[in-house]
């Protein structure tokens, strides 16, 4: 089969590179290759490389190339954006956490004696804190997501950017639809520092869809939501899970957006990125905070 000749020069430019996202960007400056093909050229040129770009999100792989030829991430993104911007979303949690004491759960030192998420320490010291509601930053680089779980085999780069919003209160605390929507996905997570019980609803902004995703919710969500059901603005859609049933982490709920689900179909989502890629990650995740509107000083500094 004969391949194109960008698909070839593609091949050529990045067979063997050590980040395949940051060649494939380069790449993409003079010509986007379709990936179908790239592959093509590549079992005959370096099969090794290929096997490398067949294991990762081939989503990602076109954001990636898209951004690298001058264009949006996701071609959607900017619309999505402007919809959150207007819409009245209702509050995760009643009370709304915009209006009720908060502290700032910062993970780089900034609030020393702190312990770690993943830490069953962390439940007493944030009931010694005398606030209903902590919160974890988007777009944070986060050392807890040093491991080979955050790796995949295009780049030597973990993904440790935080890409959702963390709101931590008391487990078993109701949580809220923000907007109407239908459930995409309904699932279990099982993995150490994994999501847990698992929500994700899609929307509509007009003709483009995005989504939502609930992660560490309790074991009560397939007994309130079905895939399938259609979920009004305010409607109580999970509770936030303990810690043998959040993925191990402890009580809150990870809020991300989502403009495109990428190529992922089994009701997850990556919940963290790569920072060398952020131009890339916030298309494809934008801030939560267009959803919950908290004054973003609250999750700056140790308690407002």
């Amino acid at each position: 089969m004969t391949q194109s000749p960008d698909a070839l020069r593609t091949a050529r430019l990045i067979a063997g590179a050590p980040d395949l996202y940051a060649a494939l960007r380069a790449a993409a400056a003079d010509g986007v290759a379709p990936l179908a093909d790239v592959l093509l050229a590549l079992d005959q040129a370096d099969p090794a490389t290929a096997s490398r770009l067949r294991s990762v999100d081939a989503g990602l792989v076109a954001a990636v190339q898209r951004v690298g030829a001058g264009l949006p991430a996701i071609k959607t993104a900017p619309a999505v954006a402007r919809f959150l911007a207007e819409v009245q979303a209702v509050p995760l949690f009643q009370p709304d956490v915009a209006t009720s004491r908060t502290c700032a759960l910062l993970t780089a030192s900034e609030v020393p004696d702190m312990p770690a998420f993943s830490d069953r320490a962390f439940d007493g010291w944030f009931a010694g804190q005398g606030v209903p509601y902590g919160l974890g930053s988007y777009g944070e680089y986060r050392t807890v997501y040093q491991t080979d779980q955050f790796a995949d085999a295009a780049s030597p780069e973990r993904r440790c950017v935080h890409l959702g919003v963390d709101v931590f209160a008391a487990t078993g605390t109701q949580v809220h639809a923000p907007l109407d929507g239908q459930v995409l996905h309904l699932t279990y997570n099982p993995d150490p520092l994994d999501y847990g019980h698992t929500l994700i609803l899609r929307h509509d902004a007009g003709p483009a869809p995005f989504f939502t995703l609930y992660g560490h919710l309790g074991a009560s969500l397939p007994r309130l939501l079905s895939v399938g059901d259609t979920v009004c603005a305010g409607q109580m859609i999970g509770h936030l899970g303990d810690w043998h049933e959040n993925g191990g982490w402890a009580a809150h709920v990870h809020f991300q957006v989502m403009t495109d689900m990428l190529a992922q179909t089994g009701g997850n989502f990556f919940g963290v990125g790569h920072a060398s890629l952020w131009e890339v990650w916030s298309a494809i995740c934008p801030d939560p905070n267009l959803v919950l509107r908290i004054d973003p000083d609250r999750f700056r500094g140790p308690q407002i």
